[in-house]
């Protein structure tokens, strides 16, 4: 969900002019974005033409998106919810199907750039990393975790190769409250240099933030229900951040569009009930130099797309 930011101008989303080719609106159809943030890819949205039905889990970005759709009159209805939740979110206001779905997945800009939502050390500020407000914060996770459970979240979300060393750390320097407390924990466990390419505390926190937020589980989910809600014809459109997030994607897109029925050696044989339910997905896009040069933080966004066909949705037998 990382955006550029200026002092002068709004938030602009990563592949902003790539994700609304791939969603190829027509005026009056209805689209869903699964990740409102700033609200640029709404208002992209809204400007093809298209009523959109924007979801956000942050209070935050529903507050401000409220204030800036009154504002500007946008053809935007605002929802505060999960992407997972699409289907009923969309059964609530009396909507059937959608022409396109659009997620732009993992932590916005808006979230990074605000010490106070915890999500970055570039700025010191409380342990939180809560996209939604709501349930334990980083801090709670992390005083109260055992060191396994810590160095199994660090090695599994943040790929971290030496997982068991940092978290015996940050055991070790129980309680923690600071975002920068946490960084520090990190780069002396690991001899990290200030001349360092990469901050190795940039791991631990994207993967305590992805174990609070369920981030995958959260992702895998509403590919599903981005599949239930689209209209045959209709386009999805998912924009990932790091290899864990594209993984799933593309797993999903292959599956869904028939890619590996035949299973293998890792995974079952499956049973195929219906056709497949998206047609061959779209060669996978990333940001071109000119956006690397606007935008730095878009270095490790994809795009991946794909078309529903006229099919219920595939299922799968297990074993």
């Amino acid at each position: 969900m990382t955006s550029a930011t200026s002092a002068s101008g709004p938030h602009v989303p990563v592949l902003l002019d790539e994700v609304i080719s791939a969603l190829a609106i027509c005026p009056g159809e209805i689209h869903v974005d699964g990740t409102y943030g700033a609200g640029g890819y709404s208002r992209a949205m809204a400007a093809q033409g298209a009523h959109v039905v924007a979801i956000d889990q942050d209070p935050d970005a529903i507050a401000e998106g409220r204030v800036r759709i009154g504002r500007d009159g946008d053809a935007i209805t605002l929802v505060e919810g999960s992407f997972s939740s699409m289907t009923s979110i969309l059964d609530d206001l009396g909507i059937q199907q959608v022409s396109g779905v659009a997620l732009d997945i993992g932590v916005s800009s808006m979230q990074l750039d605000r010490p106070d939502r915890g999500f970055s050390f570039q700025a010191d500020g409380p342990l939180d990393m809560r996209m939604s407000k709501a349930g334990i914060t980083a801090a709670d996770f992390l005083n109260t975790a055992p060191e396994e459970e810590i160095a199994d979240i660090l090695w599994r979300y943040g790929e971290e190769p030496r997982s068991r060393r940092v978290a015996r750390a940050i055991v070790a320097a129980r309680p923690l409250a600071r975002t920068s407390e946490l960084a520090q924990v990190v780069r002396r466990a690991l001899g990290h240099k200030p001349h360092d390419k990469k901050d190795p505390a940039t791991r631990v926190f994207q993967a305590v933030r992805i174990h609070l937020n369920g981030e995958l589980e959260e992702l895998e989910r509403g590919l599903e229900a981005a599949e239930a809600v689209l209209a045959p014809g209709g386009r999805l459109a998912v924009v990932t951040f790091h290899s864990l997030e594209d993984r799933i994607v593309k797993h999903f897109l292959r599956r869904r569009s028939g890619g590996d029925a035949g299973g293998s050696r890792h995974r079952p044989q499956t049973t195929r009930r219906h056709s497949p339910a998206f047609a061959k997905p779209a060669k996978p896009v990333r940001p071109s130099a000119e956006e690397l040069d606007r935008n730095p933080r878009a270095r490790s966004a994809t795009l991946r797309s794909a078309v529903r066909m006229d099919t219920a949705h595939v299922r799968e037998d297990e074993g």
